[in-house]
């Protein structure tokens, strides 16, 4: 009942959840505040705070996954504004590295929205209980970070 009266709705409740662990905040702070300017080390860093922030939220993300197009629409699009706000972080990353001639040529936004959905679809896969691996997380954040880096070489 408490919670009916603060939030006036379940939907209105979902929509709360995703404004409190809004992985925005963290990954701007991230941005500006932890890089290194050198690819292995912040990919690892930014792959392994993406999954402990994804994780943390695991519940209203399965809340959404499960609900799909019957949940109404301001409620997906809250839960879609954490992609929205990570690609411009990513994207001016790898455009900085570019200009400071660390990474090879490569088109910053196409990279960004690869390292993401790679991310995204590790979390999805174990969100949905049915990967079909024996690799743990961390294994997979290392090894497709190794792969990144060895990728953005100059």
């Amino acid at each position: 009942m408490t919670l009916f009266r603060h939030f006036g709705s379940k939907q209105a409740l979902l929509i709360a959840a995703f404004e409190r662990y809004h992985y925005a905040g963290d990954m701007t702070k991230l941005f500006n505040e932890r890089l290194t300017w050198d690819v292995r080390t912040d990919l690892l860093l930014i792959g392994r705070t993406y999954h402990t922030i994804m994780n943390r939220n695991r519940k209203p993300l399965d809340i959404v996954h499960k609900g799909g197009d019957r949940l109404p629409e301001e409620v997906r699009k809250h839960a879609s504004q954490h992609p929205v706000q990570l690609k411009p972080l990513l994207t001016n990353y790898f455009s900085t590295l570019l200009e400071q001639g660390k990474i090879a040529s490569i088109d910053p936004e196409i990279t960004a929205m690869s390292f993401m959905w790679m991310n995204l679809g590790a979390f999805s896969s174990n969100l949905m209980e049915k990967s079909n691996s024996d690799v743990t997380l961390d294994t997979f954040i290392e090894r497709s970070v190794d792969l990144f880096a060895r990728a953005l070489a100059p």
